[in-house]
């Protein structure tokens, strides 16, 4: 229980100094992009037209919003995160087991791995409504819009429009990324741990630590489509200018969402807000001017 209480207040405050991060990343993910190219260089010198990056983003949200502009949404994120670690803790709590398995083993990694995925997922079907309404609470900022305004209204917007699916629009692209994030890491750290780490080397925990940040950098990388996915069907055809055409379309299913973003090459938007290459051809919805 102190250990859990001890995450809360650290969990709430590194979500309030993330969260203006995410916020410009799920508006970048909509397809927002109010300001013009502007021409830069890339990592090996050679000039292109950029997208604005983080900083000159957060510049114009904090020029209409204010520098508070940056915290749209905050109060349900709080909600989740908290509420996400302390349902966590608790499933792992309720799964422990007397029974050891040697610890770095397959099957010690393979069991270990498999209660944190139920835990995970556990977290992520209770807080997914609160996702949903801290995403709605960020798009809002595209079309001016004030119809989530707080944790308690929202919900009763929600239901009131959608019913109970509605705090579960994109649930399903949410889960299997996890539940795929968490296996390739896991699996990925314990064959570098095991085959390329020998233990007789100086600084071994350190190394293995390394190797695990370094897996789950890997392997966010490699699932981030089905978040971008599933933070488009939070916001598609929910009332909000940006969850509607032209910014998108009106996916019946998550899996037409991914279609349609894979027939675009977009798989990976908003993945990085830094060294924005302007993809060839790409039309913008708030500019409606094709950049070249």
């Amino acid at each position: 229980m102190a250990d859990t209480c001890g995450q809360v207040p650290l969990g709430s405050g590194l979500t309030v100094l993330s969260h203006p991060l995410m916020y410009i990343k799920v508006l970048v993910q909509v397809g927002h992009e109010p300001l013009p190219p502007t021409l830069g260089r890339n990592l090996f010198g050679r000039q292109v037209y950029q997208l604005p990056g983080l900083f000159a983003y957060a510049k114009h949200i904090i020029k209409i919003d204010g520098k508070s502009g940056l915290f749209n949404g905050l109060a349900p994120n709080l909600v989740a995160r908290t509420i996400g670690t302390v349902v966590q803790r608790k499933v792992l709590q309720v799964m422990s087991s007397s029974q050891k398995k040697e610890e770095g083993s397959l099957p010690h990694v393979i069991n270990e791995t498999t209660k944190e995925m139920i835990a995970r997922s556990c977290a992520t079907i209770v807080t997914h409504p609160f996702h949903v309404i801290t995403l709605r609470c960020m798009v809002q900022f595209i079309g001016r819009e004030a119809k989530y305004s707080g944790v308690f209204d929202s919900i009763i917007t929600v239901y009131r429009e959608e019913g109970i699916l509605g705090f579960f629009a994109g649930l399903i692209p949410h889960l299997v990324g996890d539940v795929l994030s968490l296996w390739i890491c896991n699996l990925l750290a314990h064959l570098i741990n095991t085959y390329a780490i020998d233990d007789s080397m100086s600084h071994t925990d350190e190394i293995k630590n390394c190797s695990q940040a370094v897996t789950g950098f890997f392997a966010s990388m490699l699932t981030y489509p089905f978040l971008l996915v599933s933070n488009l069907m939070a916001v598609n055809n929910c009332g909000l200018a940006g969850g509607l055409p032209p910014y998108a379309a009106v996916y019946p299913t998550w899996l037409d969402c991914w279609s349609h973003l894979s027939r675009e090459g977009n798989m990976s938007r908003g993945n990085s807000l830094f060294f924005r290459k302007l993809p060839a051809g790409k039309t913008y919805a708030i500019e409606q001017k094709r950049f070249f």
